[in-house]
């Protein structure tokens, strides 16, 4: 861990000082080259070589900026600029890259958050940089007024970044944050600088000499401040964080400026001859001084917490204020007799309040000094930002979901819709039984002929057989990696049993510890061979179910033949009744063509989805936006690209057109085949035997279909179990591996040889420093030992 060393407040050392600093938060070595090459290489397909010399200036700005030894201006500076690159690289990549940070407590060194966000570190770092300001602050001399004016600059610069780190930054963080950075810390710790820089015109206005009416003006506003800073540090949930002697210091500070103003209020009395108003100016100063020496001087507590000089500092004033009164209670008794107001008819002093937040303008604007000398050039400039690349990636799941999901689907379920009217009514096999009535139509000759060069059902029947041996096959791959993760858990735990609670047996990392990433596994692919196994058993159903028509389309065409009934003339052969099966194939012709003209519209679409490239149009959107803007830190939003993605798409309204003239021409097509085929129907009424041929020849079709369906997923299944038992094999291979490497281990830590394995490991003594291991002492050749996977664990190699 680096560790800043804290700087003394002031020449003479903390104790010394009336003033508070913050001290800077500390944190762990992090490197950002790395994870930003891969990430840059992953998601922006672009080769991160040429980004090495931004990758290695990051990482020495976090090095510069968090190694440092004393805090000065050139640190400040160096934090500065790691500040404002962070913020222009958070438009070009996402705050969750694989880069963890850790940071620790302000105020407590013991506590600390980690996480992968670069929101968390800026913030972090932003809280440094208002711990520096208020160091730097301490650090001039209160003796000259050109360093209180400087003090007075450094403590509003770091009551403006505490505000701002509030009120911008840390509700930008996504994780949870220490109690140094919480809302109530930040506004107490911006309070407390406004204090300090109040304090600091106060300082000032007596070192120029400033009439004393107006001294106490400004040292109300100083008691006042203090008010706020007590009321915020007050707060429940800073018990534990804030320093236990600030809120003492707050409270004394706030008497001690009361007491200030009510005193200086006094001497400007005295200048304007008011003496009466004069002495209950000092008696209410005086009543001021006296809590402030009950605070103090009763409580042990006070008295160990508080600073020595300002302990200091309100004894000079108690006896500054005691002898005024005294003088001037003196003079009045003697030679003016001014009456002497009650303090409640004494007119409260009017507050002077000079001292303000102020964020400096490279805290709030980093972009517009990017280029310039406070920050460098901008890192990664030419780097497109990472809402680019969402942009891109939102209109493609748009554009997918409309094109894929809407127009296709819809043409699809169109083409679906009219295949299942024809099928309902069981054409064209009613047309193919009276144009062929002997015989087989060249539709089931084809799939008979496909059927018989894949083997038939028997080859059908041997995929499937070898599609059941691969599912046990690859469970027992499963069971066995499973099985060896189970013996080297028991074996680990005989390993601890009995083990003395400081041994290395006991420290040994458990099993449950390293195995996670193996059980994951194997539950993973548990689940996936479990969905392969329904699957087969959905398919063997199928098959079962379609048997006796499969291994008839799989003989020869002669048997096909003999089991469709025939007849040996057309039974349709009257002039009107042809031209009725005339018109219902004309129709049928128009549905074909139909058919291919939509299978063409929708691998047109699909590549004109392909082509639909919207990068260009972003980059372009990018760079207007950027020409409008003042600073090169862009934070742009998904929402401004919206218009941009209402313009791409469309493009693909007319295709809404193009489907529901389809829509409409389908629906009107149909419903002329349905007239057309119930003129047919009626026709052939009379043939009993066509309607048994349509049937036969209807089931023989059906039958093509789903051999095929069955043979694909079949092989496709042939394929993903070899890819799967080769996944699983090596999935084995590592929990064995792992557990052999366990059990030579567990064996090293009972100091037994590899080639004696006990009945019991947990039954053995613990080795002592002082003896030799009992493999040392044993030298005969171990036997060469084979593992089966059956038997338990046991290992042996040669020595």
């Amino acid at each position: 861990m680096f560790s800043f060393k804290q700087a003394p407040v002031d020449k003479d050392g903390n104790d010394k000082s009336t003033l508070l600093t913050v001290r800077l938060k500390t944190t762990e070595r992090a490197a950002y080259a790395r994870a930003l090459s891969e990430y840059i290489a992953s998601s922006y397909a672009e080769p991160p070589e040429a980004y090495r010399d931004d990758l290695r200036v990051l990482d020495e700005l976090r090095e510069a900026a968090t190694a440092a030894l004393d805090v000065n201006p050139n640190v400040l500076k160096r934090n500065t600029r790691y500040y404002g690159q962070l913020s222009f690289i958070l438009s070009k990549f996402p705050a969750d890259v694989n880069v963890k940070f850790t940071w620790y407590n302000a105020f407590d060194s013991e506590l600390a958050a980690s996480c992968q966000d670069l929101y968390f570190e800026r913030a972090s770092v932003l809280f440094n940089i208002g711990a520096m300001y208020s160091q730097l602050a301490c650090r001039e001399s209160r003796s000259d007024k050109d360093s209180l004016t400087r003090a007075f600059g450094y403590f509003q610069n770091a009551a403006g970044v505490f505000g701002y780190l509030q009120q911008r930054i840390v509700s930008e963080c996504r994780t949870q944050l220490t109690t140094d950075m919480s809302s109530y810390m930040l506004t107490t710790l911006e309070n407390i600088m406004l204090c300090q820089a109040q304090e600091c015109v106060w300082h000032r206005s007596i070192l120029s000499h400033m009439k004393d009416a107006n001294v106490a003006r400004v040292a109300a506003q100083v008691a006042e401040f203090y008010d706020l800073a007590i009321e915020s540090g007050s707060q429940g949930s800073l018990t534990g964080t804030i320093p236990s002697n600030w809120l003492d210091h707050f409270k004394v500070k706030r008497l001690y400026f009361y007491a200030e103003a009510q005193y200086r209020k006094a001497l400007d009395c005295l200048a304007n001859s008011q003496y009466g108003e004069e002495v209950a100016r000092l008696q209410a100063a005086q009543e001021y001084c006296s809590q402030i020496n009950e605070l103090v001087t009763y409580n042990q507590r006070w008295s160990k917490t508080l600073r020595a000089a300002v302990v200091d500092m309100v004894r000079l004033q108690a006896e500054q204020v005691s002898g005024n009164r005294v003088r001037a209670e003196r003079d009045n008794d003697v030679i003016y007799l001014d009456p002497v107001p009650a303090p409640t008819a004494l007119a409260p002093i009017s507050p002077y309040k000079l001292a303000q937040s102020k964020t400096p303008e490279i805290i709030e604007n980093p972009g517009q000094y990017l280029g310039e000398e406070e920050l460098g050039p901008p890192l990664f400039k030419g780097l497109v930002p990472f809402v680019i690349h969402q942009a891109a990636s939102l209109y493609e799941d748009r554009k997918d979901q409309l094109v894929a999901k809407d127009l296709i689907i819809s043409l699809d379920e169109l083409t679906a819709d009219c295949e299942s009217v024809l099928n309902s009514l069981n054409l064209p096999h009613a047309l193919d039984a009276i144009q062929k009535p002997v015989g087989l139509p060249p539709n089931i000759l084809v799939g008979a002929d496909e059927i018989k060069s894949e083997g038939g059902f028997i080859g059908l029947k041997r995929l499937l057989d070898n599609a059941i041996s691969s599912n046990a096959a690859v469970t027992n791959l499963l069971t066995a990696a499973e099985s060896a993760l189970n013996e080297e858990a028991h074996e680990d735990l005989q390993v601890r049993q009995g083990a003395n609670t400081s041994s290395s047996r006991a420290r040994r990392a458990e099993s449950s510890e390293l195995t996670n990433t193996f059980r994951a596994e194997i539950a993973k692919y548990r689940e996936i061979v479990n969905k392969a196994r329904d699957s087969d058993a959905t398919i063997k159903k199928q098959v079962d179910t379609w048997a006796k028509f499969f291994a008839l389309l799989g003989s020869p065409r002669e048997e096909i033949e003999r089991q469709v009934p025939s007849t040996t003339v057309n039974p349709l052969t009257d002039p009107h009744h042809c031209q009725i099966v005339e018109r219902l194939q004309q129709y049928l012709s128009e549905v074909a063509v139909m058919r291919r003209e939509r299978l063409k519209s929708v691998e047109k679409l699909k590549r004109v989805s392909s082509e639909d490239d919207i990068t260009p149009a972003l980059t372009e959107e990018m760079q207007r936006l950027a020409a409008l803007s003042s600073t090169p830190i862009l934070q742009f939003e998904l929402h401004q690209f919206e218009d941009l993605f209402s313009q791409k798409l469309d493009k693909y309204t007319s295709w809404r057109k193009y489907i529901e003239e389809e829509k409409e021409a389908q629906v009107e097509l149909l419903d002329t085949i349905r007239e057309a085929n119930q003129a047919f129907l009626m026709a052939r009424s009379n043939h009993p035997l066509l309607q048994q041929r349509e049937k036969a020849l209807s089931n023989l079709e059906t039958g093509i279909k789903r051999f095929r369906d069955a043979s694909f997923n079949l092989h496709d299944g042939a394929r993903f179990y070899a890819t799967l038992e080769a996944e699983l094999q090596k999935l084995k291979e590592g929990c064995l591996d792992f557990a052999m490497a366990r059990h030579l281990d567990a064996l090293d830590l009972m100091g037994v040889g590899h080639g004696e394995i006990p009945n019991d490991i947990s039954q053995l003594p613990e080795q002592h420093n002082g003896s030799p291991p009992v493999r040392q002492q044993q030298r005969q050749q171990p036997p060469n030992l084979v593992w089966d996977p059956s038997m338990p664990l046991k290992y042996a190699t040669p020595k």
